[in-house]
């Protein structure tokens, strides 16, 4: 809760709702920003998908509740209970749901539970029904509309709806990709190949722009990979191809420039992240694209 409205409160005026909780026997407590906002004019995205989840979502809704800035990808996990510790002298505790979290527009935040919900199989029923790849599967419940300072309307019932839907990016994915990751293929040939390479490498900016694994590299990381027990899969190998390439290349900068380096390679291959990207470069301003949304 501390982090998400800190978070919140860099980007909202003073005096801005964040967040809200409120239970069944504990009152409503208001959270707002402060006058410490140091990202106040700055144009903002949010993205946002179905493993977004408790304090993220409380970002989200308060970005998108204040007309902030826009919630693009697709609708969140939908994680909003606030619950309390009670400790005994045992040393066991009890952890007490008490109370759930609420955007500025009054949703909750938390997702369907209890009698008669099927919880644990909400992501599988989500992929079923096609939300997560086209935007004419997602519903929404008309009875739970809310309408934001700027008259946007956003809804309710669990999870924040983004503004901009974007469909999950399954290009590239394979049980074979699957496999070096769980198998941390990746990592093991960044060390292999650096023990004797490192110092070829200086400058990051060279690197992002000139640096390729070329096929013999991936020929060669592919075998590796069979050395260590993963097993081929020849179509799933052309099916990832593109993907197994740019992660060797992310997995080598980690090593060398640790996680910055790392994401700045990732992200080049990340639909939503370029999507987004694509808003920010397509010359309108967000509060332009926000004003056409009411």
């Amino acid at each position: 809760m501390s982090a998400a409205t800190e978070i919140a409160d860099q980007f909202l005026e003073s005096g801005k709702l964040i967040v809200y909780t409120e239970g069944r026997k504990e009152p409503r407590e208001d959270y707002y920003a402060t006058s410490r906002g140091i990202l106040e004019d700055v144009e903002v995205i949010v993205l946002i998908n179905s493993l977004s989840a408790s304090a993220s979502e409380i970002v989200a809704g308060a970005i998108q509740d204040n007309d902030r800035g826009l919630v693009m990808g697709r609708r969140s996990f939908g994680k909003g209970l606030v619950q309390t510790q009670e400790e005994f002298t045992d040393g066991s505790a009890l952890r007490l749901t008490i109370s759930r979290y609420y955007t500025p527009t009054g949703r909750s935040i938390q997702k369907p539970y209890g009698e008669g919900v099927d919880y644990e199989s909400d992501y599988f029923n989500r992929f079923e029904s096609g939300e997560l790849m086209n935007e004419d599967s997602v519903k929404h419940d008309e009875s739970l509309q809310y309408t934001t300072p700027a008259g946007r309307i956003v809804y309710g019932g669990g999870g924040i709806y983004p503004d901009v839907f974007i469909p999950n990016d399954t290009a590239g994915a394979s049980y074979y990709l699957t496999e070096l990751y769980y198998e941390s293929i990746f990592n093991h040939y960044a060390v292999k190949y650096l023990d004797t390479k490192r110092e070829t490498f200086q400058n990051f900016e060279k690197y992002l722009s000139s640096f390729n694994v070329s096929d013999a590299m991936f020929n060669e990381f592919i075998a590796y990979a069979t050395k260590l027990g993963v097993v081929q899969i020849p179509k799933d190998i052309v099916t990832s191809k593109p993907v197994i390439k740019n992660r060797i290349k992310a997995e080598i900068a980690r090593h060398i420039w640790d996680d910055n380096g790392y994401y700045a390679v990732y992200l080049e291959d990340d639909l939503d992240v370029q999507r987004a990207l694509k808003e920010f470069q397509n010359g309108k301003s967000i509060s332009q694209l926000l004003h056409k949304k009411q």
